[in-house]
């Protein structure tokens, strides 16, 4: 798409362009896979992978994302990117993304991912579709309330 590619990549780049190193360019590929309104944890895509953990899958995410969908790939708790929560909660109401309600005590208000509905399996990745019915949209997407 618009991120710079690793030299095993079957599309060019312009020359002296810097490359990807190898690990996050396929963290990047995993994140590029899960369709609207659905996401992966950092752990998530790295047991994807077979290789690597939350850490490095998050250093990738950090250093590359910016030109992938950075908002699908998250903490496993369903707690919003420190610093870019606006900005991914933005993301998640225009994709309808599963979403839970602050606790009345919470400092910041903001609600979190609801991870039992929107986490993504990787059903349907290679069909490119994102989900086992073909819609690539979370099982009672239609149903959800969201803040």
């Amino acid at each position: 798409m618009g991120r710079m590619r690793s030299e095993e990549s079957e599309r060019p780049e312009e020359p002296g362009a810097a490359r990807l190193p190898e690990y996050a360019e396929r963290v990047l590929d995993v994140a590029e896979l899960i369709p609207p309104g659905r996401v992966m944890s950092y752990g998530d895509v790295a047991e994807w992978l077979g290789d690597g953990g939350p850490r490095q899958v998050g250093r990738a995410m950090a250093l590359y994302g910016s030109a992938v969908p950075w908002w699908r790939v998250v903490r496993s708790d369903g707690a919003l990117l420190a610093g870019h929560e606006l900005r991914a909660l933005d993301h998640y109401r225009e994709e309808s993304t599963p979403l839970r309600e602050a606790a009345r005590g919470a400092e910041d208000h903001l609600p979190r991912l609801d991870m039992k509905r929107a986490r993504w399996d990787g059903s349907g990745a290679a069909d490119g579709t994102g989900a086992a019915d073909g819609t690539g949209a979370p099982d009672g997407a239609d149903d959800v309330a969201h803040t």
